[in-house]
């Protein structure tokens, strides 16, 4: 057995998995929250559908993706597991949007117009509304995506107004800080506008935010969707560049 498989065997992912819904329940609790207000998304990305069953094996019914030609087959893999909702939590191009809108049940980094038309365009009717989350940049940071703050409103009461999309609310990925003060600050940049949106006449009641490193911020400052890979998958291995596309950057979950 290699060291990729031993960190997904079966018994080290339920530790590990428990561990997480440990912190979670934790943070929730010193918050005054309610630890069933909090749900975890198991971030997948790299790693094989064999470890995401082994986690649905255990219970786990909430499940994230990145890449959509290395979501696909661990979609088939797991389609005759009942009750397992699937989160495109990646950045999302334009020619991949018909099969996330077929496919996925919520996409949390919605942040044009353009792609959040297509993906209502693409919807099935007879599905229901893709529940999907705008991305918000806290920080500025040109090497990731996501809309500033400050037209978060705008586009947030345009995409409201599509017909196969339910907005629920909004996802962050800030800049990644080991300070628990400063991860706190992120988030509450988010909270507020999520009750400004909310004031202002908008049915919101997601906050997607925080991830292996800083979750227990996210969940102070409001989090109801966490986004953990490498507490629950451990590190992931180099991505198979001919099978899965050219990598992107991105933040470690």
């Amino acid at each position: 057995m290699t060291v990729s498989e031993t960190a997904w065997d079966p018994q080290s992912l339920r530790a590990r998995w428990e561990a997480v819904r440990r912190r979670i329940s934790r943070a929730a609790r010193a918050a005054g929250r309610d630890p069933a207000s909090v749900r975890l998304v198991a971030v997948g990305k790299g790693h094989p559908a064999e470890a995401l069953a082994a986690l649905a094996a255990a219970g786990q019914a909430d499940f994230g993706e990145s890449y959509l030609q290395e979501a696909l087959p661990k979609l088939e893999a797991l389609a005759g597991r009942p009750g397992l909702r699937w989160h495109f939590v990646g950045a999302l191009q334009a020619n991949k949007t018909r099969q996330v809108a077929a496919r996925f049940h919520w996409v949390h980094a919605v942040d044009r117009l353009r792609i959040a038309r297509r993906l209502s365009e693409q919807r099935s009717e007879h599905l229901p509304p893709l529940a999907v989350c705008l991305q918000v940049q806290v920080v500025p940071e040109p090497q990731k995506a996501g809309v500033p703050p400050e037209e978060a409103l705008a586009l947030a009461a345009e995409v409201a107004r599509l017909p196969r999309l339910r907005l629920r609310g909004l996802m962050t990925l800030p800049p990644r800080t080991e300070d628990p003060a400063r991860q706190r600050a992120h988030f509450r940049i988010l909270r507020e506008l999520l009750e400004e949106l909310r004031r202002r006449g908008l049915e919101l009641d997601t906050l997607s935010m925080g991830m292996s490193g800083d979750l227990e911020a996210a969940v102070a400052e409001g989090a109801t969707l966490v986004r953990v890979g490498t507490a629950l998958f451990g590190p992931r291995p180099p991505r198979d560049s001919a099978s899965q596309g050219p990598a992107r950057p991105g933040p470690v979950c």
